[in-house]
């Protein structure tokens, strides 16, 4: 891709799942306030896996008990752990890396505490959308974290809430529980009244069917001119990702026939084991994509069609914004990777499904969230990606496959890609030249439009039906 550097996974990748984030809501105080009383049912158990005076995430851990003799409404309550922001403006990520009660159930937000103390003028309020909390029993695990958003180092050695002692679950009062906006345990710093709870903005996507874009790939080769005026881009340019050294020819995209009366993009690559040997292929759109449906056919291979097999070789169908620079917050991907051979770990054919919310380089922190499935997706496949309403869903011949949301959700314009690529140390000791394919049948985007799967097909049908290979009503930009 021109602008765009992709990047292979390791084991260091941050995998955060069921992230919930919220800008800073506006001032608010909070009262300061003892321990509930003996009457009170609910009691807060916490602890840290975060010690250090700095941290590159704060890490809350709780588990709320409820000692009471019936149930509570999870939705009634919320816990809020008190910190000193690092700077006036800095802004804050909520995460929630695992719950007993499930990470889709915890939401978080922050406030802000006027007049603030010398050890508190934020809260990170922890709240949940459903479930009860039986009597006598208590969630289990809540994995919490949160971050600055520009991913600095957070000083958490003058919080309120922080217990750099506490590595197994104890009572702690320096963190609060509320139920129906009274304060039920903990004790709250110094400061105003109680304050309602802050609530996030919520940008509703834009709704309707804003234009379309389908193409059948019906183009005589690499250098016809259609590709440019379609917007399409042949990859020509060297760097990322894959083998260093790597070139990506113009000639590696072709347009067969593949038997149907149809004709597909394909995408070859191959290599001798040498980077200076070693060719990729790219496909990609302008762009101009953001919230919406995404679907394509794919036809991924198991094996090289000549030479020795083992490469490990990724096969692809993704959106992407590029990154500015180191951890930029406006980054985004959505991807579905095949990896026939395995590869970033992986001794064997796997399918991913990942969203992105950034990466930095050097050194490596991935920030993203995956699905995978280890077996063999050899042949076509169709694939479906839904953007709207905060969620990010994956589909493969209409079965759900991934669901994503929160901070990986995308936030600015994305191109549409087909790449196909080794990962750098991944290729065969041979010197014999092997050649990898893959195959795209059709491409099919409605902007601002969740289209199920299902629909998705009948709708490609229909422009068959018509003899219809090119459609593009979506504006550009």
């Amino acid at each position: 891709m021109p602008s765009e550097t992709r990047r292979p996974r390791t084991s260091r990748r941050l995998l955060l799942g069921g992230l919930v984030s919220a800008l800073l809501a506006t001032t608010i105080g909070v009262s300061a306030a003892g321990p509930a009383g003996a009457a009170q049912s609910l009691r807060l158990q916490y602890k840290t896996s975060a010690t250090g005076a700095t941290a590159d995430q704060v890490e809350p851990w709780f588990d709320l008990v409820n000692d009471g003799p019936s149930a509570v409404p999870l939705s009634e309550v919320k816990i809020r752990y008190y910190f000193k922001a690092d700077s006036p403006s800095q802004q804050y990520r909520f995460a929630c890396s695992w719950a007993v009660i499930s990470c889709s159930t915890v939401t978080g937000t922050f406030g802000a505490i006027s007049p603030g103390t010398a050890s508190a003028d934020r809260y990170l309020e922890v709240g949940f959308t459903s479930g009860n909390l039986a009597a006598a029993a208590r969630t289990g695990d809540l994995q919490l974290r949160f971050h600055r958003t520009d991913w600095q180092t957070t000083t958490q050695s003058d919080d309120h809430s922080f217990g750099p002692a506490r590595t197994t679950y104890g009572d702690w009062t320096k963190v609060t529980v509320y139920r129906n906006g009274a304060l039920v345990w903990g004790t709250a710093p110094a400061g105003g009244g109680p304050s309602p709870s802050p609530t996030p903005t919520v940008t509703p996507p834009p709704g309707g069917n804003a234009g379309v874009v389908f193409d059948d790939f019906a183009y005589t080769n690499s250098d016809d001119p259609n590709i440019t005026a379609h917007k399409w881009t042949v990859r020509t340019n060297s760097g990322g990702p894959g083998v260093p050294g790597a070139s990506w020819p113009k000639g590696n995209v072709s347009f067969p026939s593949i038997g149907t009366g149809n004709q597909a993009l394909q995408l070859k690559a191959v290599s001798d084991g040498t980077g200076a040997g070693t060719q990729q292929a790219e496909f990609l759109h302008q762009r101009k994509f953001l919230e919406g449906t995404y679907a394509a056919r794919v036809n991924f291979s198991d094996a090289p069609v000549s030479g020795p097999d083992g490469d490990n070789i990724v096969e692809t169908f993704f959106t992407i914004t590029p990154l500015a620079a180191d951890l930029d917050p406006n980054y985004s991907e959505q991807d579905f990777e095949y990896l026939p051979n395995g590869g970033w770990g992986e001794p064997g054919n796997i399918m991913y499904a990942t969203s992105w919310e950034t990466y930095r380089n050097e050194p490596w922190l991935a920030v993203n969230v995956h699905n995978e499935v280890r077996a063999s997706y050899a042949g076509w496949h169709n694939l479906v990606l839904q953007v709207s309403g905060g969620q990010i869903k994956y589909y493969i011949d209409g079965a759900l496959f991934a669901q994503h949301g929160d901070i990986y959700y995308p936030e600015t314009v994305q191109s549409v890609n087909f790449n196909l690529w080794f990962i750098s140390g991944g290729l065969v000791g041979s010197s014999t030249q092997r050649s990898y394919v893959q195959q795209v049948d059709w491409f099919y985007h409605a902007k601002n439009e969740v289209v199920a799967p299902n629909e998705v097909v009948n709708r490609v049908n229909g422009y068959r039906s018509a003899a219809t290979r090119w459609v593009d009503t979506v504006p550009a930009p």
